[in-house]
């Protein structure tokens, strides 16, 4: 059997104990370490499960699957993911090949940013298409991900933004410098960029800083506000909101930065806010 195992968001005790029943019991067990992080190393995660742990990363998941998969059909094998394996990021492709091999499956579920998000007060089913903000570069520089947060906008539905982990590697040498990480402030900078122009700059938007762990960090205001806003180490979200219902801005002033971060905010009805 191929088990595909969410390890949540925050620390090593977020495994479900049904997925940490799973890993104990497994002739090997790997831990994807390329679309996302925990708070803690790979040694804290060897300790709490008892377990050693084979790193995967891009190049063994996409190229190299069949090692991952040697043997599934006589034994058991574990393959990790932070968050839940189909939230974010999807590994169908690992499943499909299991499925073509004859090698049972079976996914155990955990917590994901898709539904965690919620923990800022903004109601998970008023939430439109995700998007994925990039790095720019001094040659490349994407504004494609504008139109989809445009169209939720349109519709009156929130757009999270899942924010860049960029990994860098010598070519021809697998040698990984460290990878970077996106913050908010580095998001909202971008966004301000493509709408300088278009009068969008008191939006209000979310930030949100390692969600899940002891010290999560959330932040509302402007967009003008957020890029200016330090959330700390990653991971870090964005969310681009729509209509607002009044129980959402009342959240939302929760995790206000300052007096005015909701000033932009007007009402269309008597249930909606927008700005």
């Amino acid at each position: 059997m191929l088990y595909l195992i969410g390890l949540g968001l925050g620390d090593v005790k977020d495994i479900t104990v049904k997925g940490l029943e799973v890993v104990k019991k497994c002739t090997r067990v790997y831990l994807e370490a390329y679309t996302s992080i925990l708070t803690v190393g790979k040694q804290a995660l060897e300790e709490y499960y008892g377990r050693e742990l084979i790193l995967a990363d891009r190049e063994m998941v996409e190229q190299e699957a069949d090692e991952i998969l040697r043997g599934a059909d006589i034994t058991d094998v574990a393959f990790l993911v932070v968050g839940d394996p189909f939230g974010a990021t999807t590994h169908s492709d690992l499943v499909l090949r299991a499925v073509n091999a004859g090698i049972q499956y079976r996914v155990i579920h955990n917590a994901s940013v898709m539904n965690a998000v919620g923990c800022c007060g903004l109601q998970l089913y008023n939430f439109g298409e995700t998007v994925s903000i990039v790095f720019w570069t001094d040659t490349w520089r994407p504004e494609s991900f504008y139109d989809k947060i445009k169209r939720n906008r349109e519709m009156g539905m929130h757009t999270l933004c899942l924010l860049d982990t960029s990994y860098f590697f010598q070519r021809g040498r697998k040698i990984y410098e460290p990878p970077r990480y996106m913050s908010v402030n580095q998001a909202a900078e971008q966004l301000l960029e493509i709408v300088k122009n278009r009068r969008d700059e008191d939006t209000v938007c979310v930030g949100l800083a390692r969600i899940g762990a002891e010290d999560q960090a959330i932040i509302a205001g402007t967009l003008q506000h957020l890029a200016c806003c330090d959330l700390g180490g990653p991971l870090h979200s964005l969310i681009i909101t729509g209509h607002l219902h009044p129980l959402e801005v009342d959240m939302l002033r929760l995790f206000a930065t300052q007096p005015d971060s909701l000033q932009s905010l007007t009402t269309t009805d008597s249930s909606t806010y927008t700005s």
